[in-house]
């Protein structure tokens, strides 16, 4: 069981701070010292392009989880959990469409959507709400669906394929979680002091700060892991290997789901590579946008971190099986 604290901390791991804080700090001296590492390297390519791949993946990723921890951290402190509770702590089948919505307003990488829903739950949010809204958040906003509409120019119907995959994926796991989830004991716990914390207005400012800070720490670390993760996959994949499969339906598919969980680029960004991907076909180039906001392996790093190893063993396999078989229905469908 994991212990439970109060405060900024709440459900969180005692000690990981000062790792992650470090994993930070490498991350951080790789993308300033790029130049040093490429001459420290000498002639071995392979080893700077994984430097590059992987400084890349945290760069593209971390303004996106600070922006994501710090509407997390002013949810905590000046939402009151009772509002939240009231809004999305109904039952599942009413809470979990109405945060699937909710996704919508809140233009965000994948990467930011999992403190803020770290922290609806521990305001009272149900978990299933709290995961369709994480689902939901990097996958819907306007921001990707600008993208997606420059990245596949005369092409409105790959739009509107991918805001009803991504929304269908979100409700339909949120409301799986309902039963697949109630074993999880490692999320966090509603706040105790939810109502005598309303008192403390003067000292709002600094409780988001010092949440925002815990929470980045926290997961920065992670993603620096993923990232890593992330790298090392993409450069031990042969390219033949995706090619040679590109020609057959559904396996093309399932292909591009996993290569989508192996490159774990932005959402803001996937459709342009998946725009690329010319070899296969319209429903296969879906199911990487799809899956990519959705699971990925520094999304699984930073879930296990969040929420317990025992949250993303389940959430992972779960969401890319629901995200394969929506893209190939509203691929066939739409596409």
């Amino acid at each position: 069981m994991v212990p439970r604290t109060s405060g900024p901390t709440t459900g969180r791991r005692p000690g990981m701070a000062p790792a992650a804080l470090l994993l930070l700090g490498v991350c951080v001296v790789m993308l300033i010292g790029r130049e040093v590492w490429a001459v420290a390297v000498g002639d071995d390519v392979r080893l700077a392009t994984w430097a590059t791949l992987c400084a890349a993946v945290v760069l593209q990723a971390l303004p996106f989880l600070a922006l994501g921890v710090l509407v997390a951290a002013v949810v905590s402190a000046l939402v009151p959990g009772r509002v939240l509770r009231r809004t999305l702590g109904g039952r599942s089948w009413v809470a979990v469409p109405v945060a699937t919505g909710a996704g919508v307003a809140l233009p965000g990488c994948e990467c930011g959507s999992v403190p803020v829903a770290a922290r609806l739950m521990s305001r009272g949010v149900r978990p299933p709400a709290a995961v369709a809204f994480m689902l939901s958040s990097p996958a819907i906003n306007p921001v990707v669906l600008v993208a997606t509409a420059v990245a596949f120019p005369g092409r409105p119907g790959m739009v509107l394929a991918r805001l009803v995959a991504s929304a269908t994926l979100a409700l339909v796991v949120g409301l799986v979680w309902t039963r697949v989830g109630r074993s999880t004991a490692d999320v966090p716990v509603p706040q105790a002091d939810d109502e005598t914390a309303e008192d403390h207005g003067p000292s709002r400012g600094r409780e988001v700060l010092l949440t925002a800070r815990h929470d980045l720490l926290q997961a920065g670390g992670f993603l620096v892991v993923g990232a890593a993760i992330s790298a090392t996959l993409t450069m031990a994949i042969p390219p033949e290997w995706t090619q040679a499969t590109a020609g057959v339906p559904v396996l093309s598919v399932v292909v591009l789901g996993l290569l989508a969980v192996l490159l774990a680029v932005c959402s803001e960004a996937d459709a342009f590579i998946a725009s690329g991907l010319t070899a296969f076909s319209p429903t296969a180039q879906l199911a990487f946008m799809v899956v990519g906001p959705a699971v990925d392996v520094k999304l699984i790093s930073l879930h296990a971190g969040t929420f317990g190893p025992g949250f993303a063993a389940r959430l992972a396999p779960l969401t890319f099986v629901v995200a394969i078989a929506v893209a190939l229905v509203v691929g066939a469908v739409m596409l």
